[in-house]
Parts: structure tokens; sequence; C-alpha cells
């Protein structure tokens, strides 16, 4: 049994890390856990602990559905919260909309239920989580920097392949080794 997940990879360039580096500086007095540039993603679905027998059965499919796609590009941009600004949980950047990627997304999710896989009932809403508060503080400072790279463009990101993951979570936190990698045509 593993715990897996199938995402995009994402190599953060300068704008990003900048970002980051602007968010990490200017909240540094809050209690945030910054995800690794090493981690960075977009995930297309968490699939959560799965046997070893479907994770091939996953793996098929994907080859198959990545197949029929081709390569594209993706614009990283802005900057926001989930949960609400009164209460924010997570820190994230958003990818423009993009009818790739909603595309790739869609014949993924068709593959999933086809292999009668349950996934999580909600809409897809594409980001990179940049940070999980655990306690902030200084609000403000957290509105001002959101208000200020909000409708920055960051980055292009170049979408060659999908990548079925194995989370592994450990104390020091989690790490993303792939499985498997899925050109796109």
């Amino acid at each position: 049994m593993k715990r897996i997940f199938i995402a995009l990879k994402v190599e953060a360039e300068e704008p990003l890390l900048l970002m980051i580096s602007s968010l990490k500086s200017g909240l540094s007095n809050d209690i945030i856990k910054w995800t690794s540039s090493d981690n960075i993603h977009i995930t297309l679905a968490f699939l959560g602990d799965t046997e070893e027998n479907m994770i091939k059965l996953i793996s098929s499919m994907l080859k198959e559905k990545c197949k029929e796609t081709e390569r594209f590009e993706l614009i990283l941009k802005g900057l926001g919260v989930f949960r609400n600004s009164r209460d924010p949980r997570i820190i994230w950047t958003g990818i423009e909309t993009s009818e790739k990627l909603v595309h790739l997304y869609e014949i993924i999710i068709k593959g999933l239920k086809g292999l009668n896989i349950k996934l999580e009932d909600r809409p897809f809403n594409p980001h990179l989580t940049i940070g999980r508060i655990k306690q902030l503080n200084d609000r403000e400072t957290l509105g001002i920097l959101i208000e200020q790279y909000q409708n920055s463009e960051l980055q292009i990101i170049p979408v060659p392949e999908v990548i079925l993951y194995e989370s592994i979570l450990l104390h020091s936190g989690p790490v993303y080794k792939p499985l498997a990698k899925f050109n796109l045509e």
C-alpha cells in the first residue's frame, strides 16, 4: 500500500523563488510550514493509500491518456490563501486559466472513475501550495504581500509530462517520490 497522487512537476525559477523569499522574510514571525522548492507541484488527483495492483492499473491508464494529450505551457499568476482572509490556512500561487490543463485533468479523472476509484468531490482549483499556516500573528503583512503579488505573472511552466508520485510522510516533512512519468505527445 502506497500513499499516491498524480501531479505536474514545477521547477521554480527566479521570479517565483523571489516571491517565496519575500513571503518568508515578511512573515518570519509567524509559524508557517513552507513547501520545499523540490516539492512544488500542481496536484491533478490525490488518491491516498492505494494497493500495489491498483497502482499498476492507474499507471496503464495514465500512459494511455497522456498519449492523447499534447504538451503545453501554464502561466503561474497571483497569490492568495485558502479558507479565507480572516482564517488563512494555505498560501498559494495560482495558475492562469488553461483549457489544455482542464482537458488533461478531465481525461485523467474520467480514467480514474473508469477504474472505480473514489475521488474527492470538489471542483478543480489548480494552484501551487507555497506554505501551510500553523500560526499567523501578522495578517496585515500577509494582506500586503497578497495585494503586491495578486496580479503578478511569475513564471511560464512547461508541461511535458504527468507524474505518479508516492507521498512519504516523515517528521521532517513529506518526501514526494516519482513512481512513474508519462510523457505528453
